[in-house]
């Protein structure tokens, strides 16, 4: 069941999708577009694979198919605010009942999913083609973190990404950087024909599914 809710005193809205009663939960972080159909799509994704999914509305109400309105917005963002809204996210899902937590996100979302999950004390984390672009704001220990990017990679550092996941690898996390040979940014985003790599695309969704179902269902 698809609804619209608030959360964060009612100073934030997402799309959610529910999996259940005690099913854990997913936030679903938005690209650069907004919470656009895509993103809503995702949501239902993890609702069939036994996930309560909630996207949270980061441009408040504000979305595009431009990319040079899309980076206007992106350049807007409050990400102190996101942030914030990323960890009230993730507390009304486990005031939803979810006994666990996982943040995933693509692009800016990404970046976002890695920062996020860890000022919101996250259960795991997946990000795809997006890490922070200050690496020292994640220092520390941070829940076990997967980062997909394609070897077209042409927005985010992957060496910096890499380190970070060797960095927490180290501390014995479940944390690790695959690149897919052939795949650019965006690959996984099958609503953008130019960008979609369908082999990488499908085979990061097994390895985010195998992922939270280890560090959100194990």
């Amino acid at each position: 069941m698809s609804e619209t809710i608030q959360f964060l005193n009612d100073s934030a809205s997402g799309h959610l999708d529910s999996a259940g009663d005690g099913a854990p939960g997913v936030v679903v972080l938005q690209e650069w577009w907004g919470l656009v159909p895509h993103i809503k799509d995702i949501c239902a994704r993890f609702a069939k694979e036994g996930y309560t999914a909630l996207a949270p509305d980061l441009y408040h109400g504000k979305s595009t198919v431009e990319a040079e309105e899309a980076q206007h917005l992106m350049e807007g963002l409050d990400w102190e605010r996101a942030v914030a809204e990323i960890t009230g996210a993730v507390a009304a899902l486990r005031e939803r009942g979810c006994p666990k937590v996982g943040v995933v996100g693509f692009c800016m979302g990404g970046a976002l999913s890695v920062l996020g999950a860890r000022h919101a004390g996250a259960d795991a984390a997946v990000a795809f083609y997006g890490f922070p672009p200050d690496k020292s704001a994640v220092d520390g220990d941070a829940a076990p973190t997967q980062i997909f990017f394609g070897s077209e990679e042409g927005f985010f550092s992957v060496p910096d990404a890499q380190a970070w996941c060797e960095e927490q690898a180290a501390k014995g996390k479940d944390s690790a950087v695959t690149v897919y040979e052939g795949a650019g940014h965006a690959f996984f985003n099958d609503t953008r024909p130019e960008a979609y790599h369908e082999a990488s695309a499908k085979d990061a969704w097994e390895k985010t599914k195998a992922h939270f179902s280890k560090h959100l269902k194990g």
